[in-house]
């Protein structure tokens, strides 16, 4: 059988059912998958120098005819090292090999090969070990790296994908009109497709990157927009815009900061069309969103309709359920919590509450999605920190009612390019202002020499009243030198923290458990909090006003400014001091910006450049489609572009229904896995 693009990638010349099933562990199931994996990197090989010039202990390219080979040796169980000598004209140097006697013996004596390894100064000689390498007159100067899994090699790939663009070659296809290729000036995609592979020059590769990368770009930009488009449709809750919210803002304990009556005022107007709202709330950490959304809650109320806000964990929606029942209640509101932790009797008697229209605002984490929880008019749907959500999780809560509003809030500051493409169905209102009275926390990083030092600090914290976390990143013990939080609370205990009320917070307790803890720390009974990143968001402790932070480089930057605003909270001066013994340059830049700036944009920034947006969130479900070869970090440019010709193209057809961009459609739908079909 002749295999074609679609066709499974067992049947490609070469491949055959057992290198199938390692392309399978790969995600590559057809040729045309094959094709879209593309390389992590390329070595040049015409980038070599002579061996005089190589480092030692560095990987170099070196251009080497290979003079001797001599026969290879088993040093011991499991261990043949094979090695040959060569020469680059002028010097001398070993080839060594290990376990790879297939690669040796394809080594001929008398010919010369370009080759790629790390240099070392031997006994004897110089030694380059397990070279990759190619022939002097193979015609593939820069080779791809791609990624791989185990009896899966590079060579075996480049074999495979040479099959592949072949049949590519007899299949043509093309997504882009020849008036968007001009007009941005890209690469034909036949030609990027196969210059990524086997690019002629560094410049032809790069070509072919920018060409894919746009593909990917406009693809994410139509999909958003589609998805945008769908949500247009007209709402059952259209609220009245006279409805007086006045009486509401005059009962808060503090005035609002102007973000946040901004953002106010923005999400009333959206609550007062015919299509339902579909917003986002990104404020920092203490910036004051539930206030925000307490308000829009109002509003819904006032109109005679339900809200509900789904938060991610349980603490979080039992914090929030305080805050916003502290709001609401004074004014005849009625809120409930509805979680996964109360017992179906309490759950039934809710839902029947919350079915008659008895409750006006629920509060609960995934419990308010089940199916056995209905609304009698779920007007308003929020949900807080939305990346932790699922793609499937984001719509869930919303089709509980018919097109209610929505409001997503978040407390991670996301650079406005990620924000764009993440969130990219929605609007975007952000609160940039802390309210009055908001300290910014002191923020310190030390090596572990001075933890003692540093905990002297946090007793007399303790001493005058406050109190303090400890945030360990794990919680049992290993053989890793990073601090367990069980071992280390009971080190604390009898050490720096001796004499002092303590206790253990991690995400294995029950939640039971979780809350009594916190109520005993809410209530001052425990004056340190030794705990993992379970804190991160929403624990509110207004007399927190220290926090260690042990092995700080296991943590993003995002995520340390998470959990710093945990403290400063309050009336009271607040410190954070980040302790690790890691001295990379990436960490060492890591904590001087933790420590030179408390805005959290600025921070989210230099995340997003230091680790990308696949490691932005960490292993948070953050919703989008997974990205083989464009950088949103890098490349704004021509992001930017990618909108600008998503807007033209859907202007034309907002749902790429028409016969030119059907190749376009097919590969939204692909690149977002059928989230936007129907």
């Amino acid at each position: 059988m002749a295999a074609n693009l679609f066709s499974e990638i067992e049947y490609l010349k070469g491949v055959g059912k057992a290198r199938g099933e390692k392309y399978r562990k790969l995600g590559i199931n057809t040729p045309y998958e094959l094709i879209y994996h593309f390389p992590r990197s390329y070595m040049d090989f015409g980038k070599y120098i002579p061996i005089a010039q190589a480092d030692p202990d560095e990987f170099c390219f070196l251009k080497l005819t290979v003079t001797r080979k001599t026969t290879p040796k088993a040093v011991r169980s499991k261990l043949v090292v094979c090695k040959a000598v060569a020469t680059d004209g002028t010097d001398n140097i070993i080839i060594v090999m290990f376990n790879n006697v297939y690669a040796f013996h394809a080594l001929k004596e008398g010919e010369t090969y370009y080759m790629y390894g790390k240099v070392t100064d031997g006994y004897v000689s110089r030694e380059i070990h397990s070279p990759v390498y190619i022939q002097e007159n193979d015609i593939n100067m820069i080779q791809p790296v791609y990624k791989l899994t185990q009896g899966l090699t590079s060579v075996m790939i480049r074999t495979n994908m040479r099959q592949a663009v072949n049949i590519m070659k007899s299949e043509p296809f093309e997504t882009l009109s020849e008036n968007i290729m001009t007009k941005y000036k890209l690469m034909p995609l036949m030609k990027a497709l196969e210059h990524i592979h086997f690019p002629e020059s560094p410049e032809t590769a790069q070509l072919a990157r920018e060409r894919l990368a746009f593909d990917e770009l406009l693809k994410l930009q139509l999909g958003m927009s589609v998805m945008r488009t769908r949500t247009r449709r007209s709402t059952a809750f259209k609220m009245d815009e006279k409805t007086e919210i006045k009486e509401f803002f005059n009962g808060l304990p503090f005035e609002l900061t102007d973000g946040q009556n901004e953002a106010v005022k923005e999400i009333l107007c959206d609550l007062c069309r015919n299509i339902p709202m579909n917003r986002l709330l990104q404020g920092d950490v203490g910036s004051g969103k539930t206030a925000v959304a307490a308000a829009a809650c109002y509003f819904t109320a006032k109109n005679g309709l339900q809200s509900a806000l789904m938060a991610p964990t349980e603490i979080l929606a039992i914090q929030h359920y305080k805050t916003l029942s502290g709001f609401l209640e004074p004014f005849g509101l009625k809120t409930c919590l509805l979680t996964g932790s109360l017992t179906a009797k309490n759950k039934k008697i809710l839902c029947e509450k919350i079915l008659s229209g008895e409750i006006d605002v629920i509060v609960g984490t995934h419990a308010v999605i089940q199916k056995d929880v209905e609304y009698k008019n779920l007007a308003l749907v929020i949900t807080d920190e939305q990346h932790r959500f699922g793609v499937n999780q984001r719509t869930a809560l919303a089709e509980k009612g018919d097109s209610p509003h929505k409001l997503v809030m978040s407390a991670t500051p996301i650079p406005r390019t990620l924000a764009l493409i993440i969130y990219g169905d929605l609007d975007i209102s952000v609160i940039t202002q802390m309210p009055k009275g908001r300290k910014p926390v002191k923020t310190y990083a030390v090596t572990g020499k001075l933890r003692h030092r540093a905990f002297n600090f946090v007793r007399e914290r303790l001493d005058e009243g406050r109190q303090a976390y400890v945030v360990c990143p794990m919680i049992e013990d290993s053989e890793s030198d990073l601090f367990a939080i069980k071992s280390y609370a009971e080190n604390a205990e009898k050490q720096d923290l001796k004499g002092y009320t303590t206790a253990l917070l991690h995400g294995k307790m029950k939640s039971s458990e979780k809350e009594e803890v916190m109520k005993k720390f809410r209530d001052g009974e425990i004056k340190a909090l030794i705990c993992t990143t379970v804190v991160e968001v929403g624990v509110d402790v207004p007399n927190a006003a220290v926090m260690v932070i042990e092995n700080a480089e296991r943590f993003g930057l995002s995520q340390l400014h998470q959990l710093r605003g945990r403290v400063g909270r309050g009336e009271f001066e607040s410190t954070c001091i980040l302790i690790t013994d890691n001295n990379s340059d990436d960490c060492i830049k890591r904590m001087k910006i933790m420590s030179s700036t408390a805005d959290g944009f600025k921070i989210s920034e230099e995340d997003l450049k230091m680790r990308g947006p696949g490691d932005f969130f960490g292993s948070a479900q953050h919703g989008l489609p997974p990205l083989k070869i464009a950088d949103i970090a890098c490349n704004a440019e021509l992001m930017e572009k990618a909108k600008i010709c998503a807007e033209e193209i859907l202007r034309d057809d907002p749902e790429l229904k028409n016969p030119e961009n059907h190749s376009l459609r097919v590969d939204t739908l692909r690149l977002f896995d059928k989230d936007i079909t129907g």
